[in-house]
């Protein structure tokens, strides 16, 4: 130091936290302009979907039937969906979806025997499921809406866990309603109460 200098003309070392905030600065300025990429959490998904479609194909093969698969993924799901307008296609589906809940598990093993990953799949057939969403969005919404017109509860016909998903997210879109599920699978079922 020079006699004419004094301590505020000495830069100050920088301090952890001017390291810290500098780091965070170029690890945002790196990712600004990385590419952008689909995370491995997709690809696993894409691969859990092709596992299952390639089963599926096997499947319709061996049963002679006729009928495309389709392969997405939504949010963190898989989803698979045999296509077509046959009879032989509605057989999949069963009395009320009963088949084609049986086919979703044996898919999901199929999948995970293939991926080595857990697989969460949504397997639909024939559009079964896409319709029965709207069929139970508008029934619990409509059962809501009564429910608090009248004050009193309604408890529903057995639903598997995907329908009583449905119900629930519908009834929780009015205002004054609730939803809870009783009972045991697989006669679990919703009640939409007044909301407390």
């Amino acid at each position: 130091m020079t006699e004419n200098s004094t301590l505020s003309d000495v830069p100050e070392a920088p301090t952890e936290a001017d390291a810290l905030n500098q780091s965070a600065v170029e690890s945002v300025e790196s990712l600004e302009t990385a590419p952008r990429r689909k995370g491995p959490v997709h690809e696993e998904l894409v691969a859990e979907g092709d596992a299952a479609g390639d089963y599926l194909e096997r499947l319709l093969d061996i049963l002679d039937y006729d009928g495309d698969i389709d392969l997405d993924v939504e949010g963190e799901r898989a989803v698979v969906s045999v296509i077509g307008d046959s009879d032989d296609i509605r057989k999949l589906v069963g009395d009320r979806g009963e088949v084609l809940d049986a086919l979703q598990e044996l898919t999901r093993l199929a999948a995970t025997a293939e991926t080595g990953q857990r697989s969460r799949l949504m397997l639909d057939v024939g559009g079964y499921r896409a319709e029965r969403r709207t069929e139970l969005t508008e029934l619990g919404r409509s059962i809501a809406g009564e429910v608090v017109s009248s004050g009193e509860p309604v408890r529903l016909d057995p639903m598997n866990p995907f329908e009583r998903k449905i119900v629930h997210d519908a009834v929780a879109l009015v205002d004054g309603a609730e939803s809870s599920s009783e009972g045991e699978e697989p006669r679990r079922r919703v009640v939409i109460s007044p909301a407390a």
